[in-house]
């Protein structure tokens, strides 16, 4: 054995090496981009795995059950808000005979740091009827994913790990194996109709996973991940938690005056009569649990006398953002901390783009091009260029999800509103931008999309774009667009004037255009410069 620090997500891509993986895949989106950049360096240095980026969740989900069709695991690695694109093959998947284990690792986000919203995946394993764990550290982070690995192969079923941002991107020592499990050797599936969704196969496949779930509901009761603790001698309570919520109730615990009886859910189908046992040795039950009220909203369901329950419905526990040692104390009758005052009327530090970011010069493009009509709708998408909303640009009118731009602006146009702007990154592009554009050629929807090509997925880390810049123009024009209203220009300064002269002509066309921005992002410069100089050895 070995000790090691390392982040929640490094510690799952080693459990996943550890575990035998042979094919990893995601799309980057914090804060799980970690757990895949980690694999890709390993695949590059060692050629011992397949590890890649891929245009979309989807197309990753989808990827890696081919690999598990062949009898090899395969891992993806997505946010929470990734599992949305990739809901189809993954609520589908759970109907298959899975052959190679299949492990989904989703990093959820409380208190949207870097998200749309605070979704809880939980929900997407119970709908799928998929198992899932939630380890409570980086430690157990790192051990459970060769034993999602051995259920998956056990069970014939995908296995999903849920982990919040306060997991993936903290540090810790981390006790690990110093050996890798071999990978399995090809041998593809014995029984292709468990994997043809035909309505005569897949009637039979979903009476079997209800037999199955409901089998898995049952071993969760022995689950080392779902103890349980009766104090006989308190009964004023006791305690469910779940995943980091199991951190914070420990570091309160020293000050209460007696030990509660406690149940931790670290693995899911609910431990049901875990649960009962534990209601029946209290006059109430108190939720402690990262994200939604997923298990407290169940109780109701599972419990077979009326118990009062505490936690996010009834807000004794705040039912928004990230939970903490400090905010989880009221419920527990203890007073709360207090720490330094808050210093007042701080001036204000909103996130923006970076000195030199092309997308500056872009913004001051569409703006001064726009300067002069009324009804008009930027629509934007996920990204640095996101930031284009906030000043000194207020730019943008929606940022709703990836591909969002392209879809919107071609609604608003058909409704009314001219000019209609789609604002959307090259990587997002290929991710969610290329079927709504293929709507808006179809209709020759009098919108102009401009193409924010920054050479890069720039806002999670700098990873490569699934295409290279080279062939983005190829790719516009080959999928419809006259290519007389495909232009591209270079945003700097120097060419603001010509930019602004391109860009009113196109929203001017009763049609639709496409324009590229074409400039490499700024920190990307810093990075291949610097790279290029310690080659260089200077």
């Amino acid at each position: 054995m070995a000790e090691q620090v390392l982040l929640g997500d490094e510690a799952i891509a080693l459990g996943a090496i550890h575990a035998g993986v042979s094919n990893g895949y995601g799309y980057p989106g914090t804060p799980s981009s970690e757990i895949m950049q980690y694999l890709i360096d390993y695949s590059k240095n060692t050629g011992k795995i397949h590890a890649a980026w891929c245009s979309n969740e989807k197309t990753a989900y989808e990827e890696a059950l081919g690999v598990s069709f062949a009898g090899r695991r395969a891992i993806v690695t997505t946010k929470h808000v990734g599992l949305n694109v990739a809901a189809d093959p993954f609520v589908n998947s759970a109907l298959l005979k899975i052959n190679g284990g299949l492990v989904v690792v989703v990093a959820d986000d409380p208190s949207m740091y870097s998200s749309q919203n605070e979704q809880d995946s939980r929900f997407y394993a119970d709908f799928a009827k998929v198992p899932c764990f939630e380890p409570v550290n980086q430690q157990e982070a790192y051990g459970v994913v060769g034993e999602a690995f051995d259920y998956s192969e056990k069970h014939n079923i995908p296995v999903m790990i849920r982990i919040v941002t306060r997991i993936a991107h903290s540090r810790a020592i981390v006790t690990t194996k110093t050996e890798e499990k071999p990978q399995k050797k090809v041998k593809r599936t014995d029984d292709t109709t468990a994997w043809m969704l035909l309505p005569l196969f897949a009637r039979k496949q979903w009476d079997k996973l209800i037999v199955k779930y409901e089998d898995l509901a049952k071993q969760a009761e022995d689950s080392k991940y779902n103890q349980l603790y009766i104090n006989p001698d308190f009964k004023k309570y006791g305690v469910i938690t779940s995943g980091i919520g199991r951190n914070y109730y420990f570091e309160n615990t020293p000050e209460l005056a007696a030990k509660p009886s406690h149940l931790h859910i670290g693995f899911y189908p609910y431990p049901v009569e875990k649960i009962r046992k534990l209601a029946d040795n209290v006059e109430k039950i108190i939720v402690i649990e990262e994200g939604y009220p997923f298990i407290e909203s169940r109780l109701r369901g599972i419990l077979k006398q009326p118990v009062p329950i505490e936690g996010k419905i009834d807000k004794k526990i705040p039912p928004s953002g990230e939970l903490n040692p400090n905010n989880v104390r009221p419920v527990l009758g203890l007073p709360e901390r207090k720490g330094l005052a808050p210093v007042e009327n701080l001036p204000a530090r909103p996130p923006q783009l970076c000195q030199g970011c092309p997308h500056i010069d872009s913004y001051n493009f569409i703006k001064e091009g726009l300067s002069g009509y009324k009804e008009t709708i930027v629509a934007s998408d996920i990204g640095c260029y996101a930031l284009g909303a906030m000043p000194p640009f207020s730019a943008i009118d929606t940022i709703i999800c990836m591909g969002a731009s392209v879809s919107a602006a071609k609604g608003a146009a058909e409704a009314g509103l001219r000019p209609s702007v789609g604002v959307i990154g090259d990587s997002t592009f290929y991710h969610s931008g290329v079927t709504p554009l293929i709507d808006a050629i179809s209709a020759n929807t009098p919108m102009t999309l401009v193409i924010l090509d920054n050479f890069t997925v720039a806002m999670t880390g700098g990873q490569e774009t699934i295409l290279p810049s080279s062939k983005l123009e190829a790719v516009v024009k080959g999928l419809g667009v006259d290519p007389a209203h495909v232009r591209t220009v270079v945003p700097l300064k120097k060419n603001h004037d010509e930019n602004v002269k391109i860009f009113k002509e196109e929203v001017e066309y009763e049609g639709l255009s496409v324009i590229l921005a074409v400039r490499e992002c700024i920190e990307e410069t810093k990075r291949r410069l610097k790279k290029k100089a310690q080659k260089e050895g200077r």
